[in-house]
């Protein structure tokens, strides 16, 4: 693990992170049921990905992935934000499913090493604050041998889309909280994780679904 650097807990971005997604809280299904309806069958393929029975789902957010849960699987959920967390309990409610719903940050888990057999992320490394961080983390509470299954949009590598994706994120940041522009799969490539496969779950790339493994 030594060749890779993972730089230290930003406090102050965490907490504006939070802030933001506090606020937006009570309006994020409808900014987001756009997006929704255009990658429904990706979260679904995703989840028939996992292999369990003991799951971690980190930024779960209002509990978009809930349908998919399967009864086979015995799933932990935590988001950063408590407004999140909410509406989430009522979805969970809703749909009378077993999940453990609780308040977490993916850059510092609270759960012991090799706690889990797959962690689950869709579109919420464009948020963490350190990315980098946040995979070791997953790493670390990943069994050997175990899955990290990310759902994930990214920056394009069409040079104009790209600049253009650069100059409109400060203010995306700010409205949303997520970062248009960033590099995921290759911060993925960089981290501790091996990559197994990498595929297109969006027009012109900007969607990945990235399949990696723990291995140690």
């Amino acid at each position: 693990m030594s060749e890779v650097t993972v730089d230290a807990f930003d406090f102050r971005a965490t907490v504006a992170t939070r802030n933001r997604y506090q606020r937006i809280a009570p309006l994020y299904d409808a900014m987001e049921s756009l997006m929704e309806r255009r990658y429904f069958a990706w979260r679904q393929r995703l989840w028939s990905l996992v292999q369990g029975p003991k799951v971690l789902e980190v930024g779960v957010g209002t509990g978009r992935n809930m349908p998919f849960y399967r009864p086979d699987l015995a799933i932990t959920a935590i988001d950063l934000t408590p407004g999140m967390i909410e509406r989430a309990h009522r979805r969970f409610d809703r749909l009378n499913i077993r999940v453990q719903l609780r308040l977490g940050d993916v850059q510092a888990l609270d759960f012991p090493d090799d706690a889990f057999d797959t962690a689950v992320a869709t579109f919420v490394f464009c948020s963490v604050p350190n990315p980098a961080l946040g995979l070791a983390e997953l790493y670390r509470v990943v069994r050997p041998n175990g899955q990290v299954l990310l759902l994930e949009h990214v920056r394009s590598t069409n040079c104009l889309i790209g600049a253009t994706m650069d100059v409109l994120n400060p203010l995306v940041v700010r409205m949303v909280g997520a970062n248009i522009n960033r590099r995921t799969v290759d911060i993925v490539k960089r981290s501790f994780l091996r990559v197994e496969r990498i595929e297109d779950a969006g027009i012109r790339g900007l969607v990945k679904l990235i399949t990696a493994r723990v291995v140690r």
